[in-house]
C-alpha cells in the first residue's frame, strides 16, 4: 500500500498550518507532524478508520485526530489510500454541495 494525497487534501494541510502558524509556528508544525503521523498508520492499519457514514461506501474512512476528520479512500485495486481531504469536525457535511469523495 502507498499514500496518496488528493490536491483538494494538500490544501486542506496547507490551510490548517498557516491557521495554527498564525498563532504559533512551533505547534503548526507540530500538530501537522502528528496528523501524519497518524495518515502513516494507515499504511499498516488501512481499515483502522470508522466509515463515513455521509459517503455510504465502506471503502471511504476517517480517521479522527483532535477536532479534524482525515477523510481517505482504501483504494485495493491500485494499493493505494488515497487522502481525500481533512477538515474541522464542526463542519456541517449536509450542508455542501459535493461531498470530497465525489470530486476524487
Amino acid at each position: 500500500m502507498e499514500i496518496k494525497w488528493t490536491e483538494t487534501a494538500i490544501n486542506d494541510i496547507d490551510n490548517i498550518r498557516v491557521y495554527i502558524k498564525r498563532d504559533s509556528t512551533i505547534y503548526s508544525e507540530q500538530f501537522i507532524k502528528k496528523i501524519f503521523d497518524s495518515i502513516e498508520k494507515l499504511l499498516f492499519f488501512p481499515k483502522m478508520g470508522r466509515q463515513v457514514k455521509e459517503a455510504n461506501n465502506e471503502n471511504i474512512r476517517e480517521l479522527i485526530f483532535q477536532n479534524y476528520r482525515i477523510i481517505y479512500l482504501i483504494n485495493r485495486k491500485y494499493s493505494q489510500i488515497n487522502i481525500i481531504s481533512i477538515f474541522h469536525c464542526g463542519r456541517d457535511m449536509t450542508k455542501i454541495s459535493k461531498h470530497p469523495w465525489e470530486i476524487i
